[in-house]
């Protein structure tokens, strides 16, 4: 029996570091999808390749977190975050080819984990919900991997629906479908990868979790979503770095919350206004931009984009802008000889859409 699983990667058009405190983020999963190929068999290991590695490596079903590292964490990760949730693994080998990008704050890790979940739950024919898949999934991430992320990036995936976003509810782990259709209005979003590659389970991250969770305490609250949306009570965070940090979640929280609401008339001008000032909170309060990011936002904007922002877990990575489609090639060439001019690598840029989950 040979099992052939894929997996999409994630844009969140909005609601960055806004999943592990609690409150809004709204993402669509891309049309590139990593690809796992799985021959399950006997034995107690599997035997795993990719397409970006000569040589395999073996992962012991009973492995267990800092027994491997790199790409292969994440395989063996969920290996061990199944059979720890009760799960039978099967050994066997498996072939991954990934059409997201490493790196670029696409989630590729959650790809590859939610693809290697996928086969090897049909290989034994168990039935797990989304939620629990999600968890799973996570678990491999932050205890194998080890990289505190929070769940953003697998539910995006595994709920994925075409011409659909994603209105997820942390606090209540609750999905509900968003259209996202903007071809069907004379809109376009460009998916701009500014070839500068980021490290997710880097200091940095750790680093804003714990001063979010540092001005929850402050506020005598579990988490920042309890704070609510008054900018006001913030001033109770003694620490002005941590006050900023507080000041990016409240503000990101209902600027996704805005997004839904016009998305219900798909007003592209008010959408596009609110990424600008996501980036900016994201560059200001926040601090998980680069110049080089800054500057793709920028150039975007006034060359006819209605909004631009990064995309992702930060310091590198992607910039989205919702541009009306007649404008989309200048505001490409804009970037394209801005970038060039500036001495930045040429950046991969390209259209996408809200594509399909798992499957």
């Amino acid at each position: 029996m040979s099992i052939r699983f894929s997996a999409p990667g994630r844009i969140n058009l909005i609601g960055e570091h806004t999943d592990y405190n609690l409150g809004f983020a709204l993402p669509i999963a891309l049309p590139g999808r990593t690809v796992v190929e799985y021959q399950p068999a006997g034995g107690d290991t599997l035997v795993v390749r990719t397409d970006r590695e000569s040589d395999p490596v073996r992962i012991p079903l009973a492995t267990v977190p800092g027994e491997l590292t790199g790409w292969a964490a994440y395989v063996a990760g969920v290996v061990w975050a199944l059979r720890c949730a009760g799960h039978p693994v099967r050994g066997g080998t498996m072939s991954i080819s990934g059409g997201v990008q490493i790196g670029s704050g696409l989630a590729s890790s959650a790809a590859l984990e939610c693809a290697t979940l996928g086969a090897l739950l049909a290989a034994t024919g168990a039935s797990v919900d989304r939620i629990a898949q999600a968890r799973i999934a996570q678990r491999a991430e932050n205890e194998y991997v080890g990289a505190p992320t929070g769940l953003l990036d697998q539910l995006a995936i595994l709920f994925a629906r075409p011409r659909y976003a994603q209105l997820i509810d942390f606090r209540d782990l609750t999905v509900a479908p968003v259209p996202f259709d903007p071809d069907s209005h004379g809109t376009t979003l460009l998916l701009i990868d500014s070839q500068a590659r980021h490290q997710h389970a880097g200091g940095e991250y750790a680093a804003r979790r714990a001063s979010c969770e540092r001005a929850a305490a402050a506020l005598g609250v579990p988490s920042l979503r309890e704070a609510g949306d008054d900018e006001s009570a913030l001033a109770a965070i003694g620490d002005r770095e941590d006050f900023r940090r507080a000041r990016h979640i409240l503000t990101e929280n209902r600027r996704v919350q805005e997004v839904v609401e016009h998305l219900s008339e798909f007003d592209a001008v008010a959408v596009g206004a609110l990424l600008t000032e996501s980036h900016r909170s994201m560059r200001d309060d926040f601090e998980i931009t680069t110049g080089h990011l800054d500057l793709i936002v920028d150039v975007a904007v006034r060359a006819g984009a209605h909004g631009a922002r990064m995309t992702g877990g930060g310091f590198g990575g992607c910039v989205i802008a919702l541009v009306d489609t007649a404008r989309a090639d200048d505001v490409v060439e804009a970037v394209r000889n801005t970038l060039r001019r500036s001495g930045f690598p040429e950046p991969g840029i390209d259209r996408v859409y809200a594509g399909d989950g798992p499957g």
